[in-house]
């Protein structure tokens, strides 16, 4: 199973619509995939009809280890996807596995008893670098990094690297940078176009080809529980996410 991350500490860069999205495509293509929401605030899951109600399980149980992906795991309107949501209790990780030995690992160690035959796990982070986006690196042999194209983009994305450096020296040697995305283009403004010159001068062909514009369908599409495939195909949002799912498909092949 190949499993991807998708991260940023910075918020408001796209990160849970790249999320949602991503895993719809994939899903799509044909391959079985599963999307789990680590972000204390559920966005991802509430953005593909998902909402967990008081008392029912949620990705906090998953990291926590008090239940199984039977109990877990959400089927969603795009046939091959499913979704292991998120709830508030997410919150508490940080302070409820402080001190608890090889923390980093939980999410790890869990999806090593994932037995569905799931070929892609996308993993929706928190916009923070504490234990959840921790073990989500740990967890993980690649990852995206949506960066949003407008001023104070490049802001974080040092300490993100040291992040990464750390997790692959301690705990995850395999894991790798998919990519750079470019988030929220607009083509009518200097400085969007200034963000993709200067990460593209700084990281090359870890860019991915593929720019996401600002695109009014893609803010609606959540405040219906669809991704944009479900919504609105046709959009430029859509079409963007289209593309970067072959990009990514093509970088990150089953090799796991």
């Amino acid at each position: 199973m190949v499993v991807i991350a998708v991260a940023n500490q910075k918020g408001g860069v796209g990160k849970t619509t790249t999320a949602v999205n991503l895993s719809a495509y994939i899903a799509a293509s044909g391959r079985k995939t599963l999307l789990i929401d680590l972000d204390p605030q559920a966005n991802a899951s509430s953005g593909l009809g998902v909402v967990v109600k008081p008392g029912e399980p949620s990705s906090y149980e998953l990291i926590m280890g008090n239940a199984s992906f039977g109990e877990l795991i959400r089927p969603t309107r795009i046939k091959k996807l499913d979704v292991i949501p998120a709830s508030i209790d997410l919150v508490g990780c940080d302070i409820e596995l402080s001190g608890v030995k090889e923390r980093e690992y939980r999410l790890k160690k869990a999806l090593s008893r994932l037995e569905d035959g799931y070929r892609y796990c996308v993993i929706d982070c928190p916009p923070s670098l504490g234990v959840l986006t921790v073990n989500a690196l740990t967890a993980s042999r690649w990852l995206i990094v949506p960066v949003q194209c407008e001023y104070y983009a490049l802001e974080g994305i040092a300490r993100l690297l040291k992040t990464v450096e750390l997790v692959k020296k301690k705990f995850n040697p395999e894991l790798e940078i998919a990519g750079f995305l470019f988030t929220m283009f607009d083509p009518r403004t200097k400085i969007s176009k200034e963000v993709v010159e200067e990460l593209k001068s700084h990281f090359g062909d870890k860019c991915f080809s593929t720019i996401v514009p600002r695109n009014v369908r893609l803010c609606e599409a959540p405040s219906y529980g669809l991704p944009i495939l479900l919504y609105d195909a046709r959009s430029a949002g859509a079409q963007a996410y289209r593309r970067l799912t072959l990009e990514v498909l093509k970088r990150c092949r089953d090799r796991g």
